[in-house]
């Protein structure tokens, strides 16, 4: 099933409503002396093309709350393109505007909005781990000035390798391309291991932390004869998506990724919640703590559900034929 609900705009046209909303200060304080502009701090780990979806989705969430802006709400927003020592210095801008509330995207964003306020609210987003990343104090009573939502990324990996076996059954050794720099990634790696041993399978990860590495990453990856391969969800990873796509195509490696968005431009499976549809919740937490609620009293919420989404065009090219079985539990499948 399709959840992102966003209209299709150019790139230009995107970045011009980004550059419309921070140019939209001047109108913003004006209004502020009437007591009507709140003003919100937008943070994301990715870029501003590959992140489309998911700002544009909580946008409209505000708007489906009566939050409009120009009229009652201003939106600050600040991508770091993947750059994770780019992060505390845009969180810093964020709080020195004086914003009413922080909504972060990816757990890097999410760490250096905490580093950077103890007192603005934080609402959280494509947050793998919040309490085991020490984020919240648990999900059910956060405490603190931050609340929001997970995404599930750690438990979700040993279901990656599980669905991707189930798609390339002949496959015996399978890479996985994870983040050292990403804090959750260590803790998903062991749920990915202990999966490998019950599926009698071989693992091979390697991390990557900067984009330049991704060439010599998957030249290794077919050094070790790998057949298939699982991409774990990151900022980073998601700023990379054309590049990562391209690499995994050239590499005739079948690759299961975590958002969907992999498998619109090209990937082969992915596997998790719908992250525009998260994102929209996200809203919600920022209507209720405009209206007055303490992020302390709003519980982490995670989802519910989760789609399979199966890019059998992808399929085809790799000379790969997905088992009738995978294709009837597929949420969507892509021709």
């Amino acid at each position: 099933m399709r959840g992102g609900g966003t209209s299709v705009t150019t790139r230009r046209e995107f970045i011009g409503t980004l550059t419309g909303a921070l140019l939209a200060a001047p109108l913003a304080a004006e209004a502020q002396q009437a007591g009507k502009v709140r003003r919100i701090g937008y943070l994301d780990m990715g870029s501003a093309a590959r992140s489309r979806p998911y700002f544009e989705a909580f946008r409209q969430g505000l708007h489906d709350l009566g939050w409009v802006e120009g009229q009652n709400i201003a939106v600050d927003v600040r991508f770091a393109d993947g750059k994770a020592d780019q992060l505390p210095t845009l969180a810093a801008e964020l709080v020195r505007l004086r914003v009413d509330v922080i909504v972060t995207s990816t757990t890097p964003a999410t760490l250096a909005a905490k580093q950077a306020t103890t007192t603005i609210p934080i609402v959280i987003g494509f947050v793998a781990d919040p309490v085991g990343s020490r984020i919240v104090a648990s999900l059910a009573r956060p405490g603190g000035n931050i609340t929001g939502w997970t995404h599930l990324g750690v438990e979700l990996r040993a279901k990656h390798l599980e669905l991707l076996k189930e798609a390339v059954p002949v496959a015996t050794r399978f890479g996985v391309l994870w983040n050292p720099a990403n804090q959750v990634h260590k803790p998903a790696l062991k749920a990915i291991e202990a999966a490998a041993q019950q599926l009698k399978v071989e693992l091979y990860p390697v991390g990557v932390q900067d984009p330049k590495e991704f060439e010599s990453t998957f030249s290794a990856l077919i050094g070790k004869r790998v057949e298939a391969l699982v991409v774990f969800p990151d900022g980073m990873f998601l700023a990379q998506t054309p590049l990562i796509i391209a690499l995994a195509a050239r590499s005739r490696l079948p690759a299961m990724y975590g958002v969907r968005e992999y498998t619109e431009a090209g990937g082969l499976m992915a596997y998790g919640a719908n992250l525009s549809d998260m994102h929209r919740l996200g809203a919600t937490y920022v209507d209720k703590i405009l209206r007055g609620a303490k992020p302390a009293d709003l519980p982490v919420e995670q989802p519910t559900k989760f789609e399979l989404v199966i890019n059998l065009k992808t399929a085809k090219a790799l000379g790969l034929t997905i088992p009738q079985s995978l294709l009837q539990r597929a949420d969507e499948v892509i021709q």
